[in-house]
């Protein structure tokens, strides 16, 4: 149950925070009228296969308040949360009829919110999704009601079988959930395994209260210390999970501050490194970089002439050429810019290696380090092409911006010398498709407004730099 948790995690524990708090989706209810209705029809076939016999009304009620009360020990995963259920649901199988089990454990999870709708720190449409979270009590319950077995005179096989049918058919609903409401990704649900994993390590006390609260109801209680316990470690590690989304968030205001100063400093620098921002990310998207990969990739963008801060006005709007000694001043605002970003510390450290490094060549003539081809971090090498585009295809102070089909000339020339030829490729693809839309669009425009002859869009990335 490590806290160390990738970007997508930390994006979906943030998006699971806001949920928790706030009244039910569209489709969130839509999935709980769905699932609520599947699970009344399998508590349905349940009452139909083995219907429902005498049992210790002291015994059920111990075990539902405990059940309830263990509801509340929340775990926060990034879909969501665990719960030590576990410990009071295994008592509660053996304690009423298969069949009314999964309407007691949504009986418990209602009563576990009820103080939170009281207090009003819950919507009360959140109550709408406590059938579907009770989907897990149907496996166990229906491997009891076709065995037509007692649960303490069960076998261990039997036993076995009824926790496999738990762990299957919450991982079912659970997929299915988390697919709908959440567009979650299939491979974000490998990593909540270790959920089972615990649920399987608190059967065995649970076992062990369940032959006795079968004789004795008052041996619930012997359970209520250890959720005591297990609330502790989960309030603890909630306050832990929100600092590190609150430091990640502070690294990203830090950079976006970072990135205002840029554009008070030189306007000209600041549009021209938003402008990357958006060519950067999109050549990302087609390479494949993870959303970690992309993040960084995202603000190394807007930050990749942040060094620039340190470097004499007179040199940086500089009209002409720059001589040897200028151009020696300029090259340093790579090295600046990184020892700015790794004063921020965090991912932000991440940024500025690839801010160091997007001016190196793929051949390796570049600076401030001579890194050549895949040595160069592929975010720097992405960062530099888009840059080498933005920086043909804007108005300079000494020409005006290229065309379309000069600038992609230019940069095929360069692909292998300076620039990743794969990247050029990417962007090449990228900037092709978007100017074949604007074309179309202005055509379009032209027919609708008879205004033939007025001259195709430039693509939106509009800005005055020098290129270095």
């Amino acid at each position: 149950m490590s806290i160390e948790h990738s970007l997508e995690e930390q994006q979906l524990l943030e998006d699971s925070f806001q949920r928790a708090g706030s009244r039910v989706t569209r489709r969130e209810f839509l999935w709980s009228i769905v699932s609520g209705g599947a699970l009344l029809a399998a508590v349905a076939a349940l009452f139909a296969i083995d219907p429902p016999h005498a049992f210790s009304i002291p015994a059920a009620v111990g075990c539902l308040l405990v059940l309830a009360l263990a509801s509340r020990v929340n775990f926060d995963t990034p879909l969501g949360c665990a719960t030590p259920v576990q410990l009071a649901f295994v008592p509660l199988v053996f304690t009423i009829p298969a069949a009314a089990v999964p309407v007691a454990v949504v009986a418990a999870f209602l009563v576990g919110r009820a103080p939170e709708i009281v207090r009003r720190a819950l919507p009360p449409s959140r109550l709408l999704v406590q059938p579907s979270n009770a989907w897990f009590a149907v496996g166990p319950a229906a491997v009891i009601a076709l065995a037509h077995v007692d649960p303490w005179r069960a076998d261990p096989a039997l036993l076995i079988a009824a926790l496999a049918a738990q762990f299957a058919a919450d991982f079912i609903v659970s997929t299915m959930a988390f697919a709908f409401t959440r567009h979650a990704a299939l491979s974000m649900l490998p990593g909540a395994g270790w959920v089972y994993g615990i649920d399987a390590a608190l059967t065995a006390p649970a076992l062990l209260t369940a032959h006795s609260v079968h004789r004795n109801p008052i041996a619930m209680l012997a359970l209520v210390p250890l959720l005591g316990l297990l609330a502790v470690f989960a309030h603890e590690r909630r306050k832990r999970l929100e600092s590190t989304i609150e430091l990640s968030n502070a690294y990203r205001g830090t950079a976006l501050v970072l990135g205002d100063v840029v554009e008070a400093d030189d306007g000209y620098t600041g549009e021209h490194c938003k402008s990357v921002v958006g060519l950067a990310l999109d050549v990302g998207g087609q390479l494949g970089l993870s959303a970690a990969r992309m993040r960084n990739l995202e603000f190394a963008a807007l930050l990749h002439d942040v060094g620039k801060i340190a470097i004499p006005k007179e040199i940086i709007n500089k009209p002409g050429k720059l001589d040897p000694h200028e151009w020696e001043i300029i090259k340093t605002h790579t090295i600046e810019g990184q020892k700015m970003l790794d004063r921020v510390g965090g991912f932000m450290r991440d940024v500025g290696q690839i801010v160091r490094a997007h001016h190196e060549r793929w051949d390796g003539g570049g600076y401030p380090d001579g890194l050549a081809g895949r040595k160069i971090p592929l975010e720097a090498r992405i960062v530099a092409c888009c840059d080498t585009w933005n920086a043909m295809r804007t108005d300079r102070p000494y020409r005006r911006a290229l065309d379309h089909h000069v600038a992609a000339a230019e940069l095929t020339a360069v692909s292998g010398s300076q620039l990743d030829p794969n990247v050029v490729g990417s962007l090449l693809e990228i900037v092709s498709a978007e100017e074949g839309r604007q074309a179309a669009a202005a055509a379009t425009d032209r027919f609708t407004l008879g205004a033939a002859g007025a001259p195709p869009p430039r693509l939106g990335y509009d800005s005055a730099h020098q290129a270095c």
